[in-house]
């Protein structure tokens, strides 16, 4: 089984992937999107996007992190699919799942499922470009407005030669409201020769194995769940295997914070961790109550060294 940790744009960063990898139970990380528009970008782009580079490709618990790349010309991520290997990425990523207004009107993301045809000579030509040692793969919705056609973008994928396939069970129409159709996921890939992760709505240890029975898919990736749920990977991982684990307590998560790159980051101005730890308390409320309350402590706090001084007054090594 391996659990991946699903690219989400402007809140799984590399500071993100570090914290929640440190506390364990993935074994991949796929970063935001690289937006890619008819050029080869330059290396501190993708360093930007992937400080992991400099560690090659791993972060700091070990975990590979492999690079997302999201546009509609071929060549052009055949290209950049190339040098992200070169840099050290754990493989290349394409993004045909993204939901955002901006993104699709620049035809890429999810707009593309409406053409499971360009999808496929975009695959083919970073297939064919990048090494055959090295994974390439895509992440994609069940449809655009509606799920008609998810059997000709299953297949598209698969014919152009990736290796593997994320499914996010809902369309881009759904957006992120639940449920996910896992269900819909067995049809479309019976008899096919490719790995294939299922995503979406998996918020506790009974949602993954729910998933699991209904898409058929033994691999899967977490996204708000692993943020509202910063343990999840460790324990599903712990279930499967039979073995038992402690869950963390809302103490131990507040310690993890502190000793984060989001905490250390002197690049940042001083009102970044306050607005990042709000952030992620808005992720946290869902499965901890005390976030609620953690909010209002330090709702009206600014610099870094107030929000943490809050924190620390709670906050106790795992």
């Amino acid at each position: 089984m391996k659990l991946v940790l699903a690219p989400m744009e402007g809140v799984v960063d590399f500071k993100m992937r570090q914290l929640l990898t440190d506390i364990g139970g993935f074994d991949l990380c796929v970063t935001e999107f690289v937006r890619v528009v008819d050029a080869c970008l330059p290396d501190k782009v993708f360093n930007r996007y992937c400080p992991e580079l400099q560690n090659n490709g791993l972060t700091r618990a070990g975990t590979p992190v492999r690079i997302q790349l999201l546009g509609q010309v071929a060549h052009a991520l055949a290209e950049n699919a190339v040098k992200v290997i070169e840099l050290g990425s754990h493989g290349v990523d394409l993004n045909f799942g993204c939901p955002a207004k901006t993104v699709n009107k620049s035809k890429g993301g999810a707009v593309l499922l409406k053409d499971p045809e360009h999808m496929y000579v975009i695959i083919k030509a970073v297939r064919d470009a990048v090494p055959s040692e090295h994974q390439v793969s895509a992440k994609i919705r069940l449809g655009f407005d509606d799920d008609s056609n998810s059997q000709e973008i299953v297949d598209a994928v698969v014919s152009a030669g990736a290796n593997s396939i994320a499914i996010h069970a809902r369309t881009k129409r759904d957006g992120y409201n639940p449920p996910a159709y896992w269900e819909k996921i067995p049809p479309l890939i019976k008899d096919k020769d490719i790995a294939v992760v299922a995503n979406g709505e998996i918020w506790q240890v009974e949602d993954a194995l729910l998933c699991q029975q209904r898409s058929g898919c033994t691999d899967l990736m977490l996204g708000r769940g692993a943020l509202s749920h910063p343990d999840l990977a460790r324990k599903i991982k712990a279930h499967v295997n039979g073995e038992q684990d402690a869950s963390l307590q809302w103490e131990h998560i507040l310690h993890h914070l502190i000793n984060s790159a989001i905490h250390h980051d002197p690049a940042k101005d001083e009102k970044y961790f306050a607005s990042r730890t709000k952030q992620w308390l808005g992720y946290l409320k869902r499965q901890y109550s005390q976030a609620d309350t953690l909010f209002d402590e330090i709702r009206r706090l600014k610099i870094k060294e107030d929000v943490a001084e809050v924190l620390k007054k709670y906050a106790i090594a795992p």
